[in-house]
């Protein structure tokens, strides 16, 4: 089983898509380890704030059927198909690392770049998983998001909850 990290955000109806995707990762993967949930400044384009956190899951899925399975979930949940990068979404599901793979495996780039670069990924991932390395990079999540300083992207934790529990 692979050990995988998604990042999952929302900027349109942020609480019930957070908490859709949570449910449809739930019934796909089983128990899942979800970290806090951040509220950040839209990035690459002008809009509504995101909600965003990182879940991990074990999986035996290939990478790209991971991947195709994401998307699924995504165009289920309102994402159109011709959805550009940089845009408002009610879900957007990313695989950040597949185990320690790194390189274009099954169509997606590991790990995805967006972890040294923002902040609304590489906090919740660093208190998900404080001690396990970065797979191209070396260092903790927990070390990165020291040493990094993205200072210029702030994030605030906020309370959510679901199914009942509080997630943060």
């Amino acid at each position: 089983m692979a050990r995988v990290y998604l990042g999952v955000g929302s900027n349109i109806e942020r609480e019930r898509y957070i908490s859709a995707g949570l449910d449809a990762l739930a019934a796909m993967f089983g128990e899942l380890d979800i970290s806090p949930v951040y509220d950040s400044a839209a990035v690459g384009f002008e809009g509504q704030p995101f909600l965003n956190l990182v879940v991990g899951v074990s999986t035996d899925l290939a990478v790209g059927e991971l991947a195709k399975r994401l998307r699924h979930i995504e165009y289920e949940h309102g994402r159109p198909p011709n959805a550009t990068r940089f845009s408002a979404r009610q879900l957007d599901i990313d695989i950040l690392t597949y185990d320690d793979l790194v390189g274009v495996i099954g169509g997606v780039e590991l790990p995805r770049g967006e972890i040294l670069e923002n902040a609304f990924v590489l906090r919740p991932l660093a208190d998900l998983a404080p001690r396990e390395p970065h797979p191209s990079d070396g260092r903790s999540y927990e070390t990165l998001w020291r040493e990094l300083r993205l200072d210029s992207q702030p994030v605030s934790r906020v309370a959510f909850s679901w199914r009942g529990r509080a997630v943060s």
